[in-house]
């Protein structure tokens, strides 16, 4: 079918004569199949770009045409701002200021998860998912939006899985050993972690001979030092997900730092702490909300992970109160 792409999608998939397809923007001219007609949203593929938007460019990415993760690559960043703001406009019925531009559009994510799969064949795959075509995974080999050193490590532990008799987890049934392999990277210090999330079955629990061959192959793939972690994931049907963190090697957290106009902050970052995904960004954000608190106000900063807006608020505010779930986080938070 041929058509012209209007808009996109809440999830900033392209409409084009009501069909959802992946991987394009408005203005294009473009050629695709139905994959999806009997459920809404109908969803195609594309084939082919007949006649480009004068909006789009050229992917930085060789997986841009398959991966999930990054919905507009294809799409000049001063074309998806002008979309952002737009979404904000709708959703408040005001006009909004000006976004504030990210200083690196790429390279800026200081954490990643990727999940371990198998399909039916016992083929194994360990990378992001396929657009539109969840929960399918797709062998990553390059990301931009990270440090290079994040693909690296994916390589190195998909070499050291394709070498050992593990099988990826499957929730419908409870087995398999591999869920995800988590990164992360404190920017602004360099530190390093790498958390393997696994299956809390005891019938599939890894052999001490089983990490110390995955240590070996994520430290083979870095140079310097690199915090390591396993977390088991355990579910049981009618009772909570539990989670339970094993530190393997390394040091035991990171500390990130945010350059705020007042001065610099440190904070303690465990494995399962949140911390904003863009420091650089973060650091924007914060001195922009300090920048409309009043010198005697009360702050209270919801969902605060460990705390990182509330104490830059701190700065300013009288008092500040902090409300969490995470014990980890609160925990962080107050050291």
């Amino acid at each position: 079918m041929e058509a012209s792409v209007q808009n996109f999608s809440p999830k900033g998939y392209g409409i084009a004569e009501e069909v959802e397809i992946a991987h394009v923007i408005p203005g294009d001219r473009i050629l695709f199949e139905l994959t999806r007609k009997k459920r809404f949203p109908q969803k195609g593929r594309l084939l082919e770009v007949l006649s480009p938007s004068p909006d789009r460019v050229e992917p930085r990415c060789i997986h841009a045409r398959t991966c999930g993760g990054c919905c507009w690559q294809q799409m000049a960043y001063s074309a998806q701002l002008k979309q952002k703001e737009l979404r904000v406009q709708t959703a408040f019925h005001r006009q909004p200021d000006p976004i504030i531009p990210c200083e690196k559009p790429f390279g800026y994510r200081n954490k990643m998860e990727f999940t371990f799969s198998e399909n039916r064949g016992g083929q194994r795959f360990l990378g992001l998912m396929i657009a539109q075509a969840e929960p399918y995974v797709f062998n990553l080999t390059e990301c931009h939006l990270t440090s290079s050193w994040f693909a690296e490590v994916l390589a190195a532990v998909r070499i050291w899985w394709e070498s050992s008799d593990l099988k990826a987890y499957s929730p419908p049934a409870d087995t398999g050993s591999l869920r995800y392999l988590t990164l992360r990277e404190a920017i602004r210090t360099g530190q390093k972690m790498a958390i393997l999330n696994v299956s809390g079955n005891p019938e599939f629990a890894l052999h001490r001979a089983q990490l110390d061959s995955y240590v070996t192959a994520v430290r083979s793939a870095i140079a310097g030092d690199i915090s390591l972690f396993l977390r088991i994931h355990q579910t049981k049907k009618g009772r909570p997900t539990q989670f339970f963190e094993m530190h393997l090697s390394g040091p035991d957290h990171m500390v990130e730092e945010l350059h705020l106009q007042n001065g610099p902050l440190s904070f303690k970052i465990s494995p399962i702490s949140f911390f904003q995904p863009n420091t650089l960004s973060a650091e924007k954000l914060y001195d922009t909300a300090l920048s409309m608190l009043s010198s005697c106000a009360t702050v209270y900063d919801l969902y605060c992970g460990t705390g990182t807006l509330g104490m830059a608020a701190a700065q300013k505010a009288k008092h500040v109160v902090g409300i969490e779930l995470s014990p980890e986080s609160v925990i962080d938070a107050q050291e």
